[in-house]
């Protein structure tokens, strides 16, 4: 058992790639690590084709609390189903490596790549891209790979690869980027307004780091990688290709242009039908599968040769068009903000949500707990492409999406000592026909504007495609959606009017060049400044105030010394106040108290209670007390809450008082006056509190 170690310095970080000790069942298994961050990446292939005309690929990340020195919370001690953060990096995982199999690859592959040490410095995502291209790459496993991954930011004018933590955070940009040695494939990330150059320039620098990541990984391919085993790929008789080309090509042409997606569609499965008893009869009924995917294919080579040598679109539009769009605020009553955005047939209905700090998300994390005040939820129901199928499941798709929308709002919203309202976007997308997403981060703009949030600008986003052939290529502004499934690009910009806020790209083919990408980056800004103008013809800036059903709050500021006061023996106080008013109460440990409330006479009433936990008493000021202990010399009375005085025997009446209790009895209440303050004791009177004079 020997383990074969291969490392490099790359950006001033050493990457390390580790093999032949561990998960040596596996088809290729690799211990990766930047640092003292450490993924361990098994990749397994099954021994046959499975059944069906899609690539069985599965990427499950995981993180395990060890790797932190944490135990899991809860009544459950194991690591259960998986976080948000674990599925998005299995995504960037997928993304860069399914394109890199030949068609008709029908081996399952599984890639489980799980962080088994965190050092809370270095983020684990590049080291899993990277760990499972390396497995991969020195197995047996047919991979026409490798890739590398990088992450690169911006701290002023330096462009930084693979940052910290903490240099993200003061990071402009922040993407991680993919590709092989040729091209970059794959790219997601967002930034703080950065204009498409400075996009461009942080990708060329990206690119010459994975470049070094990929001749490590062809370096240990050369040293230790297994050959490649030949695998059965699915494969057609050209006969049945032929067949099915001759039979449809004259219908398929006369209808490749329609505006309306379903009609398209309809159209398309009524040719089919026409065709197949043909095909049966002459290629047998057990091959009806093939037959569809062969008229499948034949579809996608004459839509993309209607738009690359015809220089036609399958709804007639110019390849710089953005469809009709219609844009509609407050449309839902009771909600706090709601907007509706359609864009050709991609229609997102968003709902706004504002809450109070207790309804911040908290966060469990491997590398520290942490709240979150913004969040945005996408739901992609069957229905919204008119079809039947298992709803009110959230998969990977909708997580992705979702997570690209909110981080593309996030540089937009006010800071939280501003606005300090959690918020929570939702967006029901009701029709579907190319870039949801994009249509969610417009529509979220709207909401939030709809509901009064200050938005430091407004942001919109649009999909472009890529039909490329050789040197013979066609970018293409706004795809719906079978440009983008039989295009080779899916490219997402989303951004103000001044610079780039969310950022997604995935290449179907080798690459594309910079030459390319500065093309369709430029194209975007210009439709992304039309969608802007249409958005803002139905809302520009934002409602005056939130909506009459949004809680409304107040921020108090008390002294340090009276937060014990206001809480109180065991929380005693502050639980009172909330039971007695329904209102959330927050305390800060530096005296401000937020208060939010369901209306406005609510949040006066909670006020008022608050307040009258943290005076302090005021000489010859007159108060409404209450008699809490009777003496033989007088009685103490509280004044304000926690605070009592003494209001002596002599200070009740002008007449002579034999007993207290002539006068009042405990639990009355009783008006009275601060006549004296000295080191901590008050004395009271009622006599000066009536009195006239």
């Amino acid at each position: 058992m020997k383990e074969e170690i291969f490392e490099k310095e790359i950006a001033g970080k050493k990457f390390t790639f580790k093999t032949g000790l561990m998960a040596k069942q596996a088809n290729g298994s690799v211990l990766a690590s930047i640092e003292n961050s450490v993924v361990l990446a098994p990749v397994v292939m099954s021994k046959n084709k499975v059944t069906g005309d899609f690539f069985p690929l599965t990427v499950n990340y995981s993180e395990k609390y060890y790797a932190a020195g944490k135990i899991p919370g809860g009544f459950f001690k194991r690591e259960g189903r998986p976080r948000v953060k674990e599925i998005l990096v299995s995504r960037l995982i997928d993304r860069p490596i399914r394109p890199l199999f030949a068609d008709g690859f029908r081996n399952e592959i599984q890639i489980s790549p799980m962080t088994v040490s965190i050092d809370a410095i270095n983020p684990q995502d590049i080291v899993a891209i990277n760990a499972s291209s390396a497995a991969l790459t020195i197995s047996d496993i047919p991979f026409n790979g490798p890739i590398g991954a990088v992450r690169v930011g911006k701290i002023e004018d330096k462009y930084i690869i693979n940052p910290t933590y903490e240099e993200i955070e003061k990071s402009k940009i922040n993407l991680v980027v993919a590709g092989t040695k040729n091209a970059i494939t794959m790219i997601e990330g967002h930034s703080e307004f950065a204009t498409e150059e400075e996009m461009l320039e942080a990708l060329k620098e990206a690119h010459e780091a994975v470049k070094e990541i990929v001749a490590l990984q062809i370096e240990m391919q050369e040293k230790i990688g297994k050959p490649k085993t030949v695998v059965e790929l699915n494969t057609v008789d050209e006969n049945i290709v032929n067949k099915v080309k001759s039979l449809s090509k004259d219908k398929l042409e006369a209808n490749l242009i329609n505006k309306h997606k379903l009609e398209r569609q309809d159209k398309m499965s009524e040719i089919y039908s026409e065709i197949e008893p043909d095909l049966i009869e002459e290629f047998g009924e057990e091959n009806v599968s093939i037959y569809k995917n062969v008229f499948h294919d034949y579809e996608k080579e004459l839509v993309r040769d209607l738009m690359l040598n015809k220089d036609k679109r399958i709804d007639e539009r110019n390849f710089d068009e953005i469809r009709p769009i219609d844009c509609r605020v407050n449309l839902i009553p009771n909600v706090h903000g709601s907007a509706l955005f359609t864009r050709g047939e991609t229609q997102a209905l968003m709902f706004a949500t504002l809450g109070s700090l207790n309804d911040e998300q908290m966060f469990d994390d491997l590398e520290g707990d942490f709240k979150k005040n913004f969040l945005l939820h996408y739901n992609f129901p069957p229905y919204s492409v008119g079809e039947c199928g298992r709803s009110g499941f959230t998969g990977r798709r909708e997580i992705g999406h979702g997570t690209l929308a909110e981080v593309s709002l996030l540089p937009v919203l006010p800071p939280k000592d501003k606005f300090v309202y959690t918020i929570r976007l939702v967006s029901e997308i009701l029709e579907s026909n190319g870039s949801s997403s994009m249509a969610t981060v417009c529509s979220g703009t709207m909401a939030l504007l709809s509901a009064g949030v200050p938005l430091t600008d407004n942001v919109a986003g649009v999909a472009m495609g890529l039909i490329k052939e050789n040197d013979n290529y066609k970018v293409i502004t706004d795809i719906q959606g079978l440009e983008d499934h039989f295009g080779d690009m899916d490219f997402k910009v989303s951004g103000t009017r001044t610079g780039i806020t969310g950022f997604q790209m995935d290449i179907k083919i080798e690459g594309i060049t910079f030459d390319i990408m500065k093309d369709a980056m430029e194209k975007a800004r210009v439709a992304r400044i039309k969608i802007l103008d249409k958005m803002e013809e139905a809302i520009k800036t934002p409602n005056k105030d939130v909506a009459k059903t949004a809680p409304r709050y107040e921020i108090i500021t008390i002294d340090k010394d009276k937060i014990g006061a206001l809480i109180g023996p065991g929380g005693k106080n502050i639980k009172k106040i909330v039971e007695e008013t329904g209102s959330d109460v927050n305390i800060d440990d530096d005296g401000k108290v937020h208060v939010f409330s369901k209306n406005q006479d609510q949040l006066v009433k909670t006020v008022k209670k608050i307040e009258s936990f943290t005076q302090s008493a005021v000489l010859n000021e007159i108060y409404e007390g209450k008699v809490i202990k009777i003496m033989n010399f007088g009685a103490f009375i509280e004044i304000l809450p926690g605070i009592q005085g003494l209001c002596h025997i002599s200070e009740f009446t002008e007449d002579r008082l034999e007993k207290v209790e002539d006068f009042v009895k405990e639990g009355n209440d009783l008006t009275v006056k601060v006549i004296k303050m000295d080191n901590g004791k008050i004395s009271l009177s009622h006599k000066k509190a009536v009195s006239k004079y």
